[in-house]
């Protein structure tokens, strides 16, 4: 769980920092196509998402 929520995390930001510089991952291409806000949207729940798995994967191996 911990590595996914590491990949999710790490492609949603690199996802920010590639569109910015007019850029964007092969695989996350299709994210623009209904228009910039809602890109942004996915990009923020990639992040958030990535974040709480990673956590919750971190806490698991812990106990």
């Amino acid at each position: 769980m911990k590595q996914i929520g590491g990949l999710l995390a790490f492609f949603g930001v690199g996802s920010f920092v590639l569109n910015m510089l007019g850029r964007e991952f092969s695989l996350l291409m299709w994210i623009d196509s209904w228009g910039p806000t809602t890109g942004t949207i996915i990009r923020v729940a990639l992040v958030v998402v990535g974040a709480a798995l990673w956590f919750y994967g971190n806490k698991q191996e812990a106990d």
